[in-house]
């Protein structure tokens, strides 16, 4: 099961199917298959073959469309057992942690899912995702969901309290999603290489402070505290204003780098000391 690679609806693929009231539904397609909706059953077997994008017809005889759902339409509707890490912010993690092919990644709070699966989809086949879970529950939902995508081969779970720390000691990034995340993070740092990013999300100003007040005197740098807010806005032509509901507080995100802690000092030259010229430009 992952999402589709072709141009035409296969067994395996997850699949969004939508209609006129824009109501989208996504499936894995299996054979034999079915779908009931309230324009009518879909059989599975009956659209293998169809292009992405292609009208189709229920057994009911209403049209609707199949396409290739993004990771955006997936995380929004994948099943949950806990509150996911919001798209809109997802995007932005994956920004600040520095994200590439062939890095290695931690995070502890696996929660359903949503984050692994941005993760997985970023490090490729060459890089690989470390999640800690400690509720046996959240564990299954997320594997589950990462496996519905086909990236469970690039991601590891391990049902864990990190407060036993983390097997990991030369991760590019990690990413804390905890209730008290300025209690783990000495753990962190050590899991972390040199210059590594770290993450967090945390829901409160009294968690922030606290976990700025830890980062503050640690050995971290270039701490950040943010929160984005989204509000969607209504794309029926006669009517295009903004939506009556929109995604507001959801987490405020803070980043911070690793440094080390032993500090390398060499006596500066009387010519060092001159600080008000400008340096060279090579």
């Amino acid at each position: 099961m992952s999402l589709p690679q072709g141009t035409t609806v296969q067994y395996g693929d997850t699949v969004m199917f939508i209609a006129k009231d824009r109501k989208p539904f996504i499936r894995t397609i299996q054979p034999e298959g079915l779908l009931q909706t309230h324009f009518g059953q879909i059989f599975y077997d009956e659209i293998i073959g169809v292009r992405y994008g292609e009208q189709f017809r229920t057994h009911t005889g209403h049209s609707m469309y199949v396409l290739a759902p993004s990771l955006d339409d997936f995380l929004t509707y994948l099943k949950r057992e806990t509150q996911i890490i919001y798209p809109k912010d997802l995007g932005y993690i994956a920004l600040k942690l520095g994200l590439r092919q062939g890095i290695t990644v931690v995070e502890a709070g696996s929660g359903s899912g949503a984050l692994t699966c941005l993760l997985a989809l970023i490090v490729g086949d060459s890089g690989h995702v470390y999640s800690y879970e400690r509720r046996k529950k959240n564990l299954r939902r997320a594997t589950a969901n990462v496996r519905q995508l086909g990236l469970d081969h690039r991601v590891t779970f391990i049902e864990r309290d990190i407060e036993d720390g983390f097997d990991q000691h030369d991760a590019h990034a990690l990413f804390l999603d905890v209730p008290n995340p300025e209690d783990y993070l000495d753990i962190a740092w050590n899991a972390l290489q040199g210059g590594g990013f770290l993450g967090a999300i945390v829901p409160t100003a009294n968690q922030l402070i606290a976990l700025l007040t830890a980062l503050y005197h640690g050995p971290w740098f270039l701490l950040q505290a943010e929160e984005l807010i989204m509000r969607p806005w209504k794309t029926i032509p006669a009517r295009v204003r903004p939506d009556d509901q929109m995604f507001g507080h959801t987490g405020i995100l803070v980043f911070a780098r690793a440094v080390y802690r032993e500090v390398r000092y060499t006596p500066a030259t009387t010519d060092e000391l001159i600080t008000d010229q400008k340096p060279p430009i090579e």
